[in-house]
């Protein structure tokens, strides 16, 4: 292979988070709460993001609010497992609200670029399949990329629909 394991999941990491920049650039307070059916999740006015322990039948569209949310929650909680913390519970990561959400993930994102080195991706990890998993970082690293690719796409379908409306 001629880059090493953690250039090549560095640069889908790239790809993907250039495409969210894309989407992310002229985003208003307004977009991070539409909804474009009655069967949504968001983010409710006391900060709580809507959830359920079984996923309901039909799914409901998230909204921005509730995506950017989404992606904080697991990529936080990677990133305890990655840094040997105690990993936080999904009702303890807050959404800090449309006017500092992106500056959040940002955060997140200059926090994960410096876990992927070469010497890490063979370490064991837990996250997210669990230890009986018996997986690597590097699949947690795969994950993470696959992850922020689903979700980055979520936005952009949303944030297409409601420039159409």
């Amino acid at each position: 292979m001629p880059a090493s394991r953690s250039e090549l999941s560095r640069w889908q990491f790239d790809l993907t988070w250039s495409l969210f920049e894309y989407h992310l650039a002229d985003l208003t307070s307004e977009d991070f709460f539409w909804e474009p059916t009655s069967h949504c999740w968001t983010i409710r006015p006391d900060g709580t993001p809507d959830w359920a322990d079984t996923e309901p039948d039909p799914v409901p569209v998230p909204t921005i609010a509730w995506l950017t949310w989404h992606i904080g929650w697991w990529w936080s909680v990677a990133l305890d497992h990655a840094n040997g913390r105690t990993p936080r519970e999904r009702t303890e990561i807050a959404w800090p609200g449309a006017g500092t959400a992106i500056a959040w993930l940002g955060g997140l994102r200059a926090e994960w670029l410096d876990r992927l080195t070469d010497a890490d991706f063979d370490a064991p990890s837990a996250y997210p399949f669990g230890e009986e998993a018996g997986l690597t970082f590097a699949h947690t690293v795969a994950w993470v990329n696959a992850e922020l690719m689903k979700n980055v796409s979520e936005i952009g379908q949303l944030r297409i629909q409601r420039r159409a409306a």
